[in-house]
C-alpha cells in the first residue's frame, strides 16, 4: 500500500511519543507500508516542530533523517489549485505524483474531500486500521 502521510503526522510521531503517528512512521520505516513524500513537506514538517513545538535543529535534523529513510523523495510535476492552503496543496500533488492508495492526515480541509482523484483521503486511526498489525508472535 502507497501513502502519504500530512504533516500533521509526521509532527505527532515527533512530538508524542508512542502517538498514532509515531506507530504510523514505524509502520513505514519497517517497510509494512510504501511512504512517499516531498521536499515541501519536509519543509513543513521542519517549519511546524521549528515554530510551535520549539524542537532544536539537531532534533528537526533527526526526525527529517527518519522520514527520509523511510520514505522516497518524489517531486510533483503538476501544481494542484483545489484548496486555499499552500500546504494542503503540495500534500496533494505529493499523494498524485506518488500514485498514492491513500492519503492520511488529521486536516480538516483535505478531509473534507475524502478523495482525490481517486486517492482517498483518511484519518490517521482509520488508517491504523487497515494496515494489518504488525504481529509475528502469531504466525505459524
Amino acid at each position: 500500500m502507497k501513502v502519504v502521510f500530512d504533516t500533521n503526522v509526521f509532527v505527532s510521531a515527533f512530538i508524542v511519543p508512542g502517538s498514532r503517528g509515531e506507530q504510523a512512521l514505524l509502520l513505514a520505516d519497517r517497510r509494512k507500508v510504501a511512504l512517499s513524500t516531498s521536499v515541501p513537506i519536509l519543509t513543513e514538517t521542519a517549519r511546524v516542530l521549528r515554530e510551535k513545538f520549539a524542537q532544536s535543529e539537531q532534533d528537526i535534523t533527526a526526525a527529517l533523517k527518519m522520514i527520509g529513510r523511510a520514505a522516497p523523495i518524489v517531486r510533483p510535476v503538476r501544481k494542484i489549485t483545489i484548496l486555499e492552503d499552500a500546504p494542503d496543496k503540495r500534500i496533494l500533488e505529493c499523494a498524485v505524483t506518488g500514485e498514492a492508495d491513500l492519503l492520511v492526515t488529521g486536516d480538516d480541509d483535505l478531509l473534507k474531500l475524502k478523495q482525490f482523484e481517486g486517492i482517498p483521503i483518511v484519518r490517521l486511526a482509520d488508517f491504523l486500521r487497515a494496515v494489518p498489525p504488525d504481529d509475528s508472535s502469531h504466525s505459524r
